[in-house]
């Protein structure tokens, strides 16, 4: 018995096998979805509208280094300066990009990433519109009571009057309306998706502008001291940023000088010292000939637009004028020098460099350095102890000079870059002098004078330092900008397209009639809102209101008389 049903037992299970619907171990394999289906997958991820605002929220992070790091495109003196106060960070910043966010790779890949992710959001989504507007409104759904919105009455008007009715009330409501048999379909609210594919093809257009910036445009920055002049030409930028296509050999023809510079500060109250105005004056000619000026003034967030380039206004300071003789009495330095603002009351410092010409008493050359603090209302003796010399206002009303002189190799030579506003005292040898101990005793001091403007003082190997007086010099700005009207022009556009698509509200319309054997129209009337909106409850009940007095007053039969009532019964349902 037992050796019978083991084969039978065997059998069945084999057949079962065959009958199940699960794949056999031999016959599972593991199918992927191969090349083809990972690229679909990832460009779905990436155009996904998720990935684009994850993008954009991206986007607005990496622009925040660009607002607290100081940037060289617009900020040239405060990169030194920081530089200098920081050594430890500079080389980390200069390997992320942080004196340039908005160029750097990791800002350009983010920029990219929701360029084309807005590229391929946009597209099918405007096809899909289009097609919605090129064909009629949705037919009228069988159950128009299942709707959120819905009301009916029954009258003595005939479906086709009501539904003639209902055509004109909802043509007069701007709903694009259609007949479709024994019903009257509308729609209306386009504006909403208009708006919303506004907004991201305005997004797009702002993408576009920033990159014809870059590709397209160019920027240099330059201090120049009332004065002086200033020839748009490569060679006398003091950082110049050129793009792919804009080069030295893309510079506009124009030039200006900064005639005087005018500031006004706040003198009293809380706030005493902070800046008011800032106003340089110029005067600009375009082309090559110098001679034909007009004057112009350009201020903080107002650029003067010189040809098809734009000057910015972007920083300001003092620069001490000094005099330099050697011991024969030649002039061997004679000129200002910008001076770098150290805090709010433009205590600055500078560095003034004479490294041809001067010849000492014993008849050989050598180069002189003098580093320098520059204070334009100085602060009264007795805080010096506390916290050195230093400014207690930005104006000069009080200006002074504090110089420690040096003399010997300036290191100009030895290849190595050097800080315009630092000297390299490696190679220099600080001038002394003698003075009294508290002692009496007589000692040899580092020589440091404090000097005011016309004053000066003799230099231990000969020749003479005069403070002759005290300019202003301004940073400026001149950046071609082809995409900046484009820019303006997309965001203006994002802003009415958001308008749009968060206050216009996109709903549809449904209204049915059929004439009953007993002679009454049943009228049914159904809103469905394709967002949130409690006012599509208040424009349906307008809307069947309307259309019972609109349905009284359009011709009826003659067995039908204007004196009927209308309405026999009513229902409604929100």
């Amino acid at each position: 018995m037992s050796d019978t049903t083991e084969p039978r037992e065997a059998a069945d299970e084999a057949a079962a096998a065959k009958l199940s619907s699960a794949p056999s171990e031999e016959a599972a394999q593991v199918v992927g979805i191969g090349l083809g289906g990972w690229l679909r997958w990832t460009w779905r991820q990436l155009t996904s509208m998720r990935t684009a605002l994850i993008l954009l929220f991206l986007l607005s992070l990496a622009a925040v280094p660009g607002s607290l790091v100081p940037q060289t495109s617009t900020a040239a003196a405060k990169v030194a300066e920081f530089r200098m106060k920081h050594t430890t960070l500079t080389p980390i910043y200069d390997k992320l990009g942080m004196f340039h966010v908005y160029s750097s790779f990791w800002f350009s890949a983010i920029y990219i990433l929701l360029f084309i992710s807005l590229a391929g959001c946009i597209v099918p989504r405007t096809w899909q519109f289009v097609g919605v507007l090129r064909s009629q409104p949705p037919a009228a759904p069988k159950h128009l009571e299942r709707m959120p919105v819905y009301a009916s009455w029954q009258s003595r008007v005939n479906e086709a009057v009501a539904l003639s009715a209902a055509q004109q009330v909802l043509k007069r409501r701007r709903f694009r309306v259609a007949r479709n048999g024994g019903s009257v379909t509308s729609e209306k609210g386009y504006l909403r998706e208009v708006g919303n594919l506004l907004f991201h093809i305005s997004l797009f257009g702002l993408l576009l502008a920033f990159a014809a910036g870059r590709l397209l445009g160019g920027q240099g920055t330059v201090i120049v001291v009332e004065g002086s002049a200033f020839s748009n030409n490569v060679t006398q930028y003091d950082d110049f940023m050129p793009s792919t296509f804009y080069t030295a050999d893309s510079l506009d023809p124009f030039g200006f000088k900064l005639d005087s510079f005018s500031a006004s500060y706040q003198t009293s109250g809380q706030q005493v010292g902070t800046a008011r105005e800032f106003k340089a004056h110029v005067s600009y000619w375009t082309g090559s000939d110098s001679t034909k000026t007009r004057s112009g003034t350009i201020e903080v967030n107002h650029p003067l637009e010189i040809g098809g380039s734009n000057v910015y206004l972007t920083a300001h300071g003092y620069a001490p004028v000094i005099r330099v003789t050697d011991a024969k009495g030649n002039v061997v330095f004679d000129g200002p020098t910008p001076c770098l603002p150290q805090d709010a009351n433009l205590s600055s410092i500078c560095a003034i460099k004479v490294s041809d010409g001067y010849v000492n008493s014993q008849g050989t050359s050598e180069q002189l350095g003098f580093s320098a603090l520059l204070t334009p209302t100085k602060a009264p003796t007795s805080e010096f102890g506390r916290i050195g010399p230093h400014s207690i206002f930005p104006q000069a009303l009080d200006p002074a000079l504090y110089l420690t002189a040096y003399h010997g190799d300036l290191g100009n030579n030895s290849g190595a870059p050097q800080s315009v506003y630092q000297l390299n005292t490696k190679h220099l040898k600080q001038y002394t002098e003698t003075g009294k101990d508290k002692n009496g005793k007589t000692v040899t001091v580092p020589m440091a004078l404090q000097l005011a403007p016309g004053q000066g003082f003799d230099l231990p190997s000969g020749g003479t330092v005069v403070f002759t007086g005290l300019k202003q010099w301004a940073n400026f700005t001149v950046a071609h900008n082809p995409g900046t009207g484009w820019a303006l022009s997309s965001a203006v556009l994002a802003v009415l397209g958001l308008i749009g698509s968060l206050f216009v509200q996109r709903r549809r319309i449904w209204v049915r009639a059929v004439t009953g054997p007993d002679g009454l129209t049943t009228v049914e009337v159904a809103g469905l809102a394709r967002s949130e909106s409690a006012r599509i409850a208040e424009e349906l009940a307008d809307v069947a209101l309307e259309l019972q007095r609109a349905a009284r007053a359009e011709k009826v039969p003659k067995q039908q008389t204007a004196a009927d009532p209308d309405p026999v019964s009513t229902a409604s349902k929100e």
